[in-house]
């Protein structure tokens, strides 16, 4: 496994960190406090962790619209994201980006993106221009399993395999596209399978297991920063809440939810395994959990007070075409 006591707490931290956002999240959105809609990445923390875990700031991950997770797990800020999720001047993307659009460059994050699929060709440019620059970066996408039937999906593989690029495809399987269930409009049991028609290699890794996507991805990226190709990384995983915050969730039943909730939970597995195996103490675990909240705590308290962006900013940072 090759990680360290340190490296095991910074990985818990970050998936708590994602937890207790997200469950901070929905309690501000059911509260009136914040609009829009909210899709959050409850259940889904060690596939984030376990694949940024190797990434450094200089290499490159595209998000989906259900991003905040793929943020944290990269090092974005929270108290900068939450700002800009109340739509503050002082947040990450002054205000203006909001849930689905959250992008810092200093940290490797070209973006949340609410248009389904759409990050991947961006990652597969990303990896064509480490490519060509030559600087050993790898670029990785992460999209669900409803984005493996769009046309950016297969385009960008036949791209990424034919040239070679140094591209980790992630695609979070969690058994729904926004209200349908996968097997309806997907034919093939495991979706790595799609990679073998482009002749790229392919990675099935448990979703709801740190450890499992951590190795899994590591395979991949040796292979991705040899020159040897993109890798297509299958982590089948499950949201525990709604497609959004609000969702009546009559497309699931209630037990195979607990069930799921109960039984695979990502930050409970990890505490079992590393406590089981004295990797950790769970005296630590608790001591993050309290320090987690302390910074949501005042995230949320400083967001609350930032100043919302000045209208003569509207224009600023955005790209427009002159006369259009």
């Amino acid at each position: 496994m090759n990680l360290d006591r340190t490296q095991l707490l910074e990985a818990y931290r970050r998936m708590r960190r994602i937890r207790s956002f997200e469950e901070r999240l929905s309690d501000l959105v059911t509260a009136g406090k914040m609009g829009g809609f909210m899709h959050l990445y409850l259940g889904e923390e060690a596939v984030a962790v376990g694949v940024c875990s190797h990434l450094s700031d200089q290499d490159i991950v595209t998000s989906t619209h259900r991003g905040h997770g793929h943020c944290i797990a990269k090092g974005v800020g929270i108290a900068e994201m939450m700002a800009e999720l109340f739509g503050r001047a002082t947040g990450i993307c002054k205000g203006k980006g909001g849930s689905m659009h959250i992008a810092d460059l200093d940290k490797g994050m070209l973006g949340a993106n609410g248009i389904v699929g759409a990050g991947i060709p961006l990652a597969t440019g990303a990896g064509l221009s480490a490519q060509l620059r030559g600087s050993g970066e790898v670029a990785v996408a992460f999209f669900g399993d409803g984005a493996t039937n769009q046309g950016a999906f297969h385009e960008s593989l036949n791209m990424a395999a034919n040239w070679k690029l140094p591209v980790l495809y992630v695609v979070e399987n969690n058994g729904f596209g926004e209200f349908t269930p996968t097997e309806f409009v997907i034919p093939v049991k495991d979706i790595a399978v799609r990679a073998d028609s482009y002749a790229m290699k392919s990675l099935i890794a448990d979703g709801m297991d740190f450890f499992d996507v951590f190795e899994k991805t590591g395979e991949a990226l040796d292979h991705c920063r040899s020159g040897q190709g993109p890798v297509l990384l299958e982590c089948k995983t499950y949201r525990f809440g709604g497609h959004f915050v609000g969702d009546p969730l009559v497309y699931r039943s209630k037990e195979e939810a607990e069930d799921w909730i109960q039984n695979r939970d990502p930050l409970d597995g990890f505490e079992q395994q590393c406590v089981e195996a004295s990797l950790v103490d769970a005296s630590d675990l608790r001591q993050i959990d309290l320090e987690v909240k302390e910074e949501l705590d005042a995230a949320v308290e400083a967001a609350e007070a930032a100043p919302m962006p000045d209208p003569s900013e509207l224009t600023a940072d955005v790209y427009f075409e002159e006369g259009a």
